[in-house]
């Protein structure tokens, strides 16, 4: 029987590389040979049992590509040698309320790839055929962190000319810039400190705000108030400290996942009818416009590449904020 290298975490925080049988997929599942697989902040769901009954061991991942080298009985419209993708998402249901309405990212029946089945941390995956993203024969293209900032800002009420605030120029933010520049916007990114302003010139953003040399809310209303600013950081302090700087009817959408509460005060709310909302991801065909977009317009993420057996490594570089910016594990 053939085997494949698989990295797992037995244990909150600990991964472990093993070998594991290739086994055919089941019926209504395809078996991808995976090329290559990002490592995420939301891998942590699974690195640190942040998922209620989650089940060891796991393989975590979730921005896997590759192709797909077997496929299970029932399955179609796919083919072997086909290059998919698969995201956070796994796959809808079709029969739940929110997937009868069309709602396919809160499908109330969804896993979560490497958290409730196995990822993309191995040479091969078993996937869901509704969770694929068909993908280009070109280079990688941004997969999860992609979708989260391009749907985030298309659906957002911002129209081309307006100042869109890009709050963070790290695994999110980076593509978020460049996204909000080539939709039309008036970028502004906002970072902490002044070494950060010309990366954050070079992907496109046509301001630069220092949190750190002052208020940032006040400098954005001294460039005229954001219409939307996308919070991709993890920290509540620097999101709330923003929303004094939207204008009328303004929006700040988070993308980043912060540990506490965000503290905003409702009077920010009431006077000006300012919103906060939330992001998640998106569908495989939603997966698919941003990656056609990225082609387009030669939007291409940041990486750094590391091997299978140091996976780990390449994890503990992410979850530091060492990466510049996005840690891809490549298969040998």
């Amino acid at each position: 029987m053939s085997t494949y290298r698989a990295v797992q975490v037995t244990s909150p925080g600990k991964f472990e590389l093993v070998n594991r049988p290739l086994l055919d997929p089941a019926p209504g599942k395809v078996r991808i040979r995976v090329e290559a697989c990002g490592i995420c902040h939301s891998d942590s769901v699974t690195v640190d049992a942040l998922v209620p009954g989650i089940t060891y061991p796991r393989v975590p991942g979730h921005e896997v590509v590759g192709k797909i080298d077997a496929i299970g009985e029932g399955v179609a419209g796919w083919k072997i040698g086909q290059r998919v993708g698969v995201g956070y998402l796994g796959g809808h249901c079709g029969v739940c309320i929110y997937c009868r309405r069309g709602d396919f990212v809160n499908c109330t029946n969804q896993p979560w790839s490497g958290a409730h089945f196995d990822g993309g941390y191995a040479e091969s995956m078993t996937a869901i055929p509704s969770g694929l993203v068909s993908i280009p024969d070109r280079p990688l293209r941004p997969i999860c962190a992609g979708l989260t900032t391009f749907n985030a800002l298309r659906h957002s009420l911002a129209e081309p000319g307006d100042l869109v605030a890009v709050l963070g120029v790290g695994g999110l933010g980076h593509l978020g810039v460049q996204f909000a520049r080539h939709m039309g916007f008036r970028v502004a990114a906002i970072a902490r400190g002044a070494e950060k302003e010309p990366l954050a010139k070079q992907l496109g953003a046509h301001h630069y705000i220092d949190s750190k040399a002052g208020d940032p809310a006040a400098a954005l209303q001294a460039l005229g108030g954001a219409k939307v600013i996308l919070a991709t950081t993890s920290d509540s302090k620097s999101m709330t400290d923003l929303v004094g700087g939207l204008l009328p009817r303004g929006k700040l959408i988070v993308a980043g996942a912060p540990a506490t509460p965000l503290e905003i005060s409702p009077l920010l709310l009431i006077f000006g009818s300012r919103a906060v909302e939330g992001t998640l991801t998106g569908s495989s065909i939603q997966n698919e416009d941003t990656l056609a977009f990225s082609v387009l317009q030669n939007i291409k993420p940041m990486i750094e590449t590391v091997p299978l057996e140091k996976a780990a490594e390449g994890y503990q570089r992410m979850s530091s904020n060492k990466a510049r910016f996005r840690v891809v594990i490549v298969m040998n």
